[in-house]
């Protein structure tokens, strides 16, 4: 291993040592760090400075978000939100509408996107709960919830918003989201991976300790039974949903390699993005929390990202399914998984590298769900972030 790696790696395993050995202090209360979700503080000044000195991706890609449709959108708030309905994508529309301008105002310091932003905020803050009864309504919950709460994140260094309105966002969080977050969904494993993203977010904005740990348990879970290795067995491991059936409930892949997932076979990438994205993310704000958990899942999610590359390159799941064609959907997601295990870890993702070069930086779509603006912010980050 580089000696830049192994330096890293250390620092990840005391990282880790120090969070478990916390634990059983009693009375000891986690410390919170803000801004602490997806971005960090010096993550975000490092995207700034490339900015200003006109450096590409960044500058490209901020000038895309401040020409698009969310840079200045007001709110569309509802009180209850009914996930079988268009509410679904008026959360969604805010959601990356306070997200995006909460970047901008970070970016440029103009004020008028910091109240657009927080008036966004503010006015989900009277959202109750959510209605249609399914559990959609736990998906839509991950959804939105994992990029409301960046932007809360972001904006809590804004001067303009104040202690009470922070207080009334943090309320609406555990009034309307922690009921929809907290039961782990029993469908596809990229709903709870989702509902893992938010979680997390929402527990480093609300400072709840105990979200936190629950996310982190669930995260454990879901990552040993949705990212396939060999050396499971033959089979991968249980979990609830799968009603004892693997070979159905992962749409029957015609056979069993590291990197397979419970959705590969299902449509050949498409929701595959979306669980490998959301399981990234939940990593990447505990890690911001002193919490290394890509450690112990390092060889799942390297496999998932490499081999899912690989087919997206290839256009072929060679042979892993029934319909062998990739999906030919690509999302701004990968850079953040890339960033940690090659920029700050040295490891060599060959398939990634060449992926996010040729195809996620040039043809992906920005913002979709809770998958946004990872070539801004988190592109070519320094490996000491």
């Amino acid at each position: 291993m580089p000696l830049r790696a192994l330096s890293r790696f250390m620092k990840s395993v005391l990282l880790a040592v120090l969070f478990l050995g916390s634990l059983g202090l009693a009375g000891a209360a986690m410390t919170f760090v803000h801004p602490g979700a997806l971005n960090s503080r010096e993550e975000l000044n490092f995207v700034k400075a490339q900015i200003q000195a006109g450096a590409e991706p960044w500058k490209g890609e901020f000038e895309r978000i401040k020409a698009g449709r969310y840079a200045h959108m007001g709110p569309h708030a509802l009180t209850h939100i009914d996930s079988k309905s268009e509410d679904a994508n008026v959360s969604r529309y805010d959601a990356a509408a306070a997200y995006s301008q909460a970047l901008l105002w970070y970016f440029t310091g103009d004020e008028a996107y910091a109240r657009s932003a927080v008036a966004i905020l503010n006015a989900w803050s009277n959202l109750q709960g959510f209605t249609a009864g399914t559990q959609q309504d736990r998906l839509q919950a991950g959804w939105i919830g994992a990029v409301f709460a960046p932007a809360a994140e972001i904006m809590r260094l804004y001067s303009g918003w104040s202690v009470g309105e922070i207080a009334a966002f943090q309320a609406m969080f555990r009034r309307a989201f922690y009921p929809q977050l907290t039961t782990a969904s029993t469908w596809n494993g990229n709903i709870d991976l989702t509902q893992i993203d938010a979680m997390l977010a929402i527990a480093v904005f609300n400072e709840d300790e105990v979200l936190f740990r629950q996310g982190l348990e669930r995260l454990r879970v879901r990552s040993a039974a949705y990212f396939y290795l060999t050396s499971d067995g033959p089979r991968p491991r249980p979990i609830a949903g799968d009603h004892g059936d693997p070979e159905k409930f992962w749409s029957h892949p015609r056979r069993w390699v590291d990197g397979l997932t419970q959705e590969t076979c299902r449509d050949n990438g498409h929701h595959t993005q979306f669980a490998l994205g959301s399981a990234l993310h939940a990593a990447e704000t505990a890690w911001h929390q002193g919490v290394d958990v890509y450690t112990e899942h390092q060889q799942r999610y390297v496999a998932a990202m490499e081999l899912l590359a690989g087919q997206f390159l290839s256009g072929s799941l060679d042979g892993l399914a029934a319909n062998d064609v990739a999906s030919r959907e690509r999302f701004n997601t990968w850079e953040v998984g890339y960033h940690h295990y090659h920029g700050r870890m040295g490891l060599d993702l060959p398939n990634t590298r060449r992926l996010i070069v040729e195809q996620i930086r040039t043809d992906s779509i920005r913002a979709i769900w809770n998958l946004n603006y990872e070539t801004l912010t988190h592109a070519e980050l320094p490996g000491d972030l």
